[in-house]
């Protein structure tokens, strides 16, 4: 039987950072965490399941205690913001944007928990959003054809950012000697990822 990658924590070939990359892994947590949390609270705005508005507001909590995590590691406060970012108003394309993300980052809690052992709940908590939008995902793509198309859609653009997002996350001098082998195997992974929810076709890979 094949494992699941979510279950298993273990999406791509173990890769271990060295321990002068743990204060930019952190950094990264930091501001990837205030974004999350952000993102969040706006995807509660818009016209989600009724299911989906449960695990939000439990995805906000988690986010709201990774951050303050991040702080006391780092001894600094995460900036605020006067707006909530803009997030897709169709739950189609929300879903995918919040999938996209979640499993972005699903990949630097699996770099974080090899240098930071007693950061794995972050890993754990990661693997459950990620796990929940994959199953939402699948039940949009089994539903009606307009939305199993938007999603599709959208999960096109926004393979088509990662790149460019994922240079801005590895952009330390810290992380450099790693920058390549980093992005192929994060990039790897995630298209895995939206192959197996059947977002992309393995043709498109």
């Amino acid at each position: 039987m094949t494992q699941d990658p979510v279950a298993s924590g273990c999406s791509t070939e173990p890769f271990d950072l060295p321990p002068s990359c743990e204060k930019a892994l952190l950094e990264r947590f930091l501001k990837a965490e205030a974004m999350a949390l952000w993102t969040v609270r706006s995807s509660q705005l818009q016209d989600v399941p009724a299911n989906v508005l449960v695990f939000l507001k439990k995805h906000e909590a988690d986010e709201r205690e990774h951050l303050a995590q991040f702080e006391s590691l780092l001894g600094v406060r995460s900036y605020e913001r006067d707006r909530l970012p803009s997030v897709p108003q169709q739950w189609p394309a929300l879903a995918v944007h919040l999938f996209g993300y979640e499993a972005l980052g699903l990949e630097f809690a699996i770099l974080l928990a090899g240098l930071r052992p007693d950061l794995t709940s972050i890993l754990e908590d990661e693997r459950v959003h990620v796990g929940f939008f994959e199953r939402e995902i699948k039940k949009i793509l089994s539903g009606h054809p307009s939305a199993a198309h938007q999603a599709r859609t959208s999960a096109h653009a926004w393979q088509r950012k990662l790149p460019q997002t994922l240079d801005r996350y590895l952009n330390d001098e810290a992380l450099n000697p790693f920058r390549r082998m980093l992005n192929e195997r994060i990039v790897s992974a995630i298209k895995r990822r939206l192959i197996d929810t059947g977002l992309i076709s393995a043709e498109q890979r």
